[in-house]
């Protein structure tokens, strides 16, 4: 094992925190029980917003970044978890208030574990990450809810997917087209709309559309859907859930507010489904991770991820906040 390897340290500079390459050493890593060695990690919107120093997600300073890794146990003292065993990472304040993925080795709780599935190598689970595990809690979500239904059935309606380029939209799409729902899919770029219609999408809508100010219960036309966006786009999306019908909310890259009414709740019995999976227990990350590898092609999972150097972090921080990236960035640790 390397007497020192590289980290990517968020530090306080002059009151603010700011990111870079680091060597650091197993005696820096926290007291955790369980060490991994990291073989990939991501980059999502949080992520970006860590890379660059905008806002306060690092709530404790210095901090590795990385809410997501992949990799192999090489030490532990829990009798959970041996050496050799492949494991994944997801939330649990990763980046926020615990240190990351982005560095070779870490040391994490065992609690904090769940066991890869064998239907994914490393990469592909990560190809996944949080985004896709989050998409994942969303459609168990509403499934469980029971009001979405399969295209066929009579009186089906449309599922709505914001953000659908994205990686919570893009693998909510596939989730859900898999499950036979009809998926349209908001987005304002056109250039992907061959993408999502490999994933399964069957119909589109402008994501202008959603962000217009409208009255506060609109024509019925979702079943439900998955929202990643938050804001007006969220209070549109309820506004046009017909009665009884369900959005699964997880994301605000859109906005926090929630500029809305409570019309669409007391008279269409319209409800909002708050998804986090930064703290879900173990039990709903099983079954998330177990819908992903019973139901998320392999070929779609393809189409959706691209693998970058760990160098290029920075560089995809900035793309990722700016709208640049379609899908989501798998990041080899190791390069």
């Amino acid at each position: 094992m390397a007497d020192s390897f590289t980290a990517f340290v968020i530090e306080d500079a002059e009151g603010k925190p700011k990111g870079g390459f680091k060597q650091i050493t197993q005696a820096d890593l926290p007291d955790h029980d369980v060490l991994v060695e990291v073989a990939y990690s991501t980059v999502n919107y949080k992520d970006g917003l860590a890379v660059i120093g905008k806002g306060r997600i690092a709530r404790k300073l210095p901090m590795v970044g990385g809410i997501d890794l992949a990799g192999t146990v090489v030490e532990s003292r829990s009798p959970d978890w041996k050496p050799g065993d492949k494991v994944i990472v997801n939330g649990w304040g990763l980046s926020e208030t615990q240190w990351g993925g982005y560095s070779r080795f870490q040391r994490l709780k065992p609690e904090w574990l769940t066991r890869l599935p064998d239907a994914f190598t490393p990469e592909e689970a990560m190809g996944i990450g949080t985004a896709g595990y989050t998409a994942a809690l969303c459609v168990e979500a509403l499934e469980k809810w029971g009001v979405i239904e399969p295209a066929g059935k009579p009186g089906a309606k449309e599922v709505l997917v914001t953000g659908a380029a994205g990686g919570v939209g893009s693998v909510a799409v596939a989730l859900l087209s898999k499950r036979g729902y009809p998926v349209t899919a908001s987005t304002g770029r056109p250039e992907t709309h061959e993408y999502l219609t490999g994933l399964g999408a069957t119909a589109f809508i402008d994501r202008a559309a959603l962000l217009e100010k409208g009255p506060p219960l609109q024509k019925e036309r979702w079943a439900g859907g998955v929202d990643s966006v938050g804001g007006i786009t969220l209070v549109n999306a309820l506004s046009q859930t017909v009665w009884g019908g369900a959005i699964a909310a997880c994301g605000l890259a859109g906005s926090a507010d929630l500029p809305g009414t409570v019309l669409p709740h007391i008279l269409r019995s319209v409800t909002l489904l708050g998804i986090d999976s930064v703290m879900a227990p173990a039990a709903k990350r099983d079954a998330a991770w177990a819908r992903l590898a019973r139901d998320l092609d392999k070929e779609k999972l393809k189409a959706m991820y691209e693998v970058h150097p760990f160098s290029d972090l920075p560089d995809l921080g900035a793309r990722i906040l700016a709208g640049q990236i379609r899908g989501r960035v798998v990041l080899d640790i190791g390069r």
